[in-house]
């Protein structure tokens, strides 16, 4: 009797095992992506002043969002035609080719190819990262996974301009590049010893060349006007405007081309799931709410409290330490209760309170109490954001996950673009206006209000310094009260999302049912085989593609 039940601790631990060194390749992975999208912050001044590109300065970040955003749909659909194991390897090496390309450079139009190339691989090691997990983790298991993925994105946002920074002042900015060639190697090799994953569903797939080029124009062109918008062009300018025109066209002819596709990069009838819809757009709005509150914030850290740009790096830190813990937390209780839809609605509102007091800062506020209004929001974020990825992962079988969690993703990066955009203008614009009002002619003693910089701000008379640190508080804080309204709309949209259980095996072909979820064992009915399937029933060997038939 000993013999017969000593095998089944010792496969299920082997199964564990190999999840975890999976695991590990994706986190590096994930962590190189995600640092690459903010390590140059903080070091742009000393690059463009090396290359001598300081009307360029704004592409060394744009080409690497821009590629990556490009390619998120593209990864994502053909992960799921052809398989995702040589996709992610491609895709790290295309990372690696970037990195090299980008350290090398001379040039300003060097680095940004570089960066281009960088982010044609970054885009595939977001999504196939969080892909590859719902190969070989259940759905039931996979909480807790996707809330460390969730860390990695807070860690880097803290990390990345740190990072940067200490590179710049130490060994120079290149090896803000040249690192991501060891880690690489590393994640490759981890990729292919231990990345056993399913087939692809079609061995000559149709791909959807046409729907790529006209969703990479489109996607473009949303970039491209979240960029140059009421910064480089004027909003009515006809650049501006043609621009508008070209994007609406690309992306009608992108919705006629998709519904006629074999194999659509982005299938409509992902739109007509409920949760898909509803996390999708609520997604969006995350994107816009933390990434345009995320852009700004440091600026006003220095201009408002007086500190240097690593300070106001570390006075962040509050926030994404509260996001890194909520993340994982929220993975944990998941996971343990099969229980999720309280979580995104819970932190949307949580997020919606944090921008309401964030809206009542002032320049006497101290900075603790500024830092814990931070941490309120890290709190809100880290409860929702893997957690709608996971909503839309259970929404559809095995063969689509990487298609319905590229295009969440995709539109969240849109929200994104969109957030910075909006909210750069509206704070540009006030401040503008605030400076001019409340400045007497010639009073500033700087000539200009557009060369206003931390350091000539502090040097500047107590009675002028306060006018400016007043300006950029009154221009900033009330677009925080704008937002607080679209993030309550996400929150009375998630009501609405179905909580269908969390699938605790990993069929391909299987949709998870609205059915209510039977007693502590988390059995579900499946109508695929009208069978019981309990939390016992998990694969055992990564070699065998995870499919019931």
């Amino acid at each position: 009797m000993t013999t017969a039940i000593t095998p089944a601790p010792t496969a299920e631990s082997v199964r564990k095992r190999g999840i975890l060194l999976v695991f590990a390749g994706l986190m590096v992975t994930m962590l190189l992506a995600s640092l690459d999208q903010t390590i140059f912050s903080t070091a742009l001044p000393t690059i463009v002043g090396e290359l001598h590109g300081v009307n360029e300065m704004l592409w060394v970040t744009t080409a690497y969002i821009l590629a990556s955003t490009i390619m998120l749909p593209v990864y994502g659909k053909l992960g799921d035609l052809i398989g995702r194991k040589g996709l992610f390897i491609a895709a790290i090496s295309l990372f690696i080719v970037g990195s090299i390309v980008g350290g090398m450079s001379d040039t300003m139009t060097q680095l940004i190819v570089g960066r281009a190339i960088q982010g044609l691989g970054g885009g595939g090691l977001m999504i196939l990262s969080q892909a590859i997990i719902a190969d070989v983790v259940p759905a039931r298991e996979r909480g807790r996974y996707m809330g460390i993925m969730g860390g990695v994105f807070a860690l880097s946002s803290v990390a990345g301009p740190l990072l940067g920074g200490w590179f710049t002042e130490g060994p120079g900015w290149r090896w803000g590049l040249w690192m991501n060639i060891p880690l690489g190697i590393l994640a490759i090799i981890s990729a292919v010893a231990f990345l056993k994953l399913p087939k692809g569903t079609n061995s000559k797939p149709r791909i959807d060349f046409t729907g790529m080029v006209l969703l990479a124009l489109a996607s473009t062109g949303l970039v491209l006007l979240s960029t140059w918008g009421g910064t480089t062009y004027a909003w009515d300018s006809i650049q501006i405007i043609a621009l508008i025109a070209g994007t609406v066209v690309a992306a009608f002819a992108f919705v006629m081309v998709e519904r006629r596709a074999a194999e659509p990069i982005m299938p409509l009838h992902l739109f007509r799931d409920r949760n898909f819809n509803l996390t999708t757009i609520s997604g969006l709005i995350i994107g816009v709410a933390m990434f345009g509150a995320l852009a700004y914030l440091p600026t006003y850290l220095q201009m408002v409290t007086g500190v240097n740009a690593t300070q106001a790096g570390l006075l962040m830190i509050p926030m994404m330490a509260a996001l890194l813990l909520t993340s994982i937390g929220a993975g944990q209780l998941v996971s343990r209760t099969g229980r999720y839809k309280w979580l995104p609605i819970v932190g949307t509102a949580i997020t919606a309170v944090a921008l309401f007091l964030l809206s009542t800062m002032t320049p006497s506020l101290p900075v603790w109490v500024l830092c814990a209004y931070l941490a309120i929001m890290g709190l809100g974020l880290g409860m929702c954001m893997q957690i709608l990825i996971l909503i839309v992962q259970n929404s559809f079988p095995l063969r689509e996950v990487g298609t319905a969690t590229a295009s969440n993703n995709y539109f969240r990066q849109i929200g994104a673009s969109l957030g910075s955009a909006v909210v750069g203008t509206l704070f540009a614009s006030r401040l503008t206006s605030l400076l001019a009002d409340r400045l007497p002619a010639g009073g500033s003693g700087s000539g200009s209000t557009n060369s206003f910089t931390p350091d000539l701000v502090r040097s500047l008379p107590a009675a002028v310094r306060n006018i400016i640190v007043g300006a950029y508080n009154d221009a900033l804080t009330p677009v925080f009260l704008y937002m607080v309204p679209i993030m309550l709309i996400a929150t009375v949209l998630l009501v609405f999302v179905v909580e269908k259980p969390l699938a605790t095996t990993l069929d391909r072909d299987a949709l998870p049912e609205s059915v209510p979820v039977i007693g502590s064992t988390d059995v579900v009915i499946r109508e695929s085989d009208s069978q019981l399937v309990g939390d016992s029933d998990l694969i055992d060997d990564l070699d065998a593609e995870p499919a019931l038939k």
